[in-house]
């Protein structure tokens, strides 16, 4: 989950930032002290709470939160302030809650404990996964997810082909380099391709759909909505949504594409 936190008082940030940290020990949390450069980063990163300080130097936190409502429409918006004559202004654009500094532990763990957007249940798949047709993900609202490198979408891809067995680094370097030597260079590209992946997922608030062990990597197959694994369950509409194709821009998915074929004749043999 990522939360963001905006004061233009240092002091005030840091003891925002403590008493969420306090309550969010899991939360990734962004501070900002200039609210133009949070709006920025909104634009890039799904963040499900936001804390903003109502009396800012130079801009109003509610023109802010206006702004980030536009950006995104269903984050929590708790407002952070000394005075209690905002307090209308504030729940005139549905914030979620509103907390009186000095900003307490207590205080965040009240407000986020009744959110006007609920949190999503920690089973709750993290995003939806396309495997027909070309590979394809999605954040929990149906948007397409951004990879910064084209790479890391491929090892993704990989990750849900293997259906959550763990595959090693060596492994995944022969998958995308084929005959390439896997040498310190190598090595090295490969560490950067996985951090670029990571940093997606991140920003996705789906970082829990992988999991690493030293050296070794795998997909959680409970946390994606996915065709193919629905398909492999024998779940009759996906079954009937298969049309032949499966991952087609990589070449190595072809294998488990003659698999899912045979599958599908049998089954089409079996339900006729």
């Amino acid at each position: 989950m990522n939360i963001i936190i905006a004061d233009d008082e240092p002091l005030a940030l840091e003891m925002t930032c403590e008493a969420v940290r306090e309550v969010c020990p899991k939360a990734n949390i962004y501070p900002f002290s200039k609210p133009s450069r949070l709006l920025e980063f909104a634009k890039e990163t799904r963040c499900k709470i936001a804390f903003l300080d109502i009396c800012m130097r130079g801009v109003s936190g509610i023109d802010v939160a206006k702004q980030l409502k536009e950006i995104i429409p269903d984050i929590n918006i708790i407002f952070v302030t000394g005075y209690d004559e905002y307090t209308k202004d504030a729940m005139a654009i549905h914030a979620s809650g509103y907390i009186e500094k000095p900003v307490t532990a207590g205080k965040v763990r009240k407000e986020t404990e009744d959110l006007r957007y609920p949190l999503p249940a920690e089973n709750e798949p993290r995003l939806k996964i396309q495997c027909f047709g070309n590979f394809e993900v999605y954040d929990r609202t149906g948007k397409p997810a951004h990879f910064s490198r084209s790479k890391a979408k491929e090892v993704m891809a990989y990750l849900v082909d293997r259906n959550g067995s763990s595959c090693s680094v060596k492994e995944l370097a022969a998958v995308l380099f084929e005959n390439e030597p896997y040498d310190k260079k190598q090595q090295w590209y490969i560490q950067k391709i996985l951090s670029s992946l990571q940093q997606t997922l991140k920003e996705l608030e789906a970082e829990d759909v992988i999991e690493k062990s030293y050296n070794n990597i795998a997909i959680v197959p409970e946390m994606i909505d996915c065709d193919y694994y629905k398909f492999n369950k024998k779940d009759a509409e996906f079954m009937n949504a298969y049309k032949g194709e499966y991952m087609s821009q990589y070449e190595w998915a072809a294998y488990n594409k003659k698999y899912l074929n045979d599958i599908h004749k049998r089954w089409k043999k079996e339900n006729k």
